[in-house]
């Protein structure tokens, strides 16, 4: 699998929205172009996997979860493709069906893939924290673990590290637990 990779040239959202969708992944980082590899079979099992999890959440509770490929615009120069974003029920109705997401997600989640880990654990933590996310998740489909970061002011820490069948309850959806082990299930 090939990494990110950052192009030579620097780019905003309006220039990024006017390529063809059938395009390469592509994020932009305070203007810099970074493209995206396509993920593996493990990488979207994993997803698949955090998104049925959080459907049901949703479903029950009336909040808007959402799937990549899927364009968070944080600003001008700043926009993400989370592998799953949630947003709580009273901020649901910030999602427009037929529109870009202008608004940070509640919850970011990232699964983990040899050439975009470093990014996810970098550059992508850090826009989430600046524009506010207030919870991360970063799966890690090879070791089976999930790390639960929470906003603390202009930095994530850690709040829950799991693996296997422990039960991991959500900072932020208090009343949502799981055994960590249904993340990683036919893995």
């Amino acid at each position: 699998m090939s990494s990110v990779g950052l192009l030579p040239r620097k780019m905003t959202w309006s220039e990024l929205e006017r390529l063809p969708e059938d395009g390469p992944r592509i994020e932009l980082y305070d203007g810099e172009v970074w493209e995206m590899p396509s993920p593996t079979p493990r990488h979207q099992e994993a997803v698949w996997n955090a998104g049925q999890l959080l459907s049901e959440h949703a479903r029950r509770t009336k909040a808007r979860f959402l799937l990549a490929p899927l364009d968070i615009v944080f600003s001008k120069y700043n926009v993400a493709q989370p592998d799953v974003v949630y947003f709580l029920p009273e901020r649901a109705h910030l999602v427009q069906l037929d529109k870009v997401t202008r608004e940070r997600p509640d919850l970011a989640v990232e699964v983990l893939s040899p050439g975009t880990e470093q990014n996810d654990r970098g550059r992508k933590l850090r826009m989430f924290a600046r524009y506010g996310v207030p919870e991360y998740w970063i799966l890690d489909p090879v070791e089976h673990t999930l790390e639960v970061l929470s906003l603390r002011g202009d930095f994530y820490t850690v709040a829950v590290k799991a693996s296997g069948d422990d039960v991991v309850t959500s900072p932020l959806l208090p009343d949502f637990s799981f055994a960590v082990s249904r993340l990683f299930e036919r893995l």
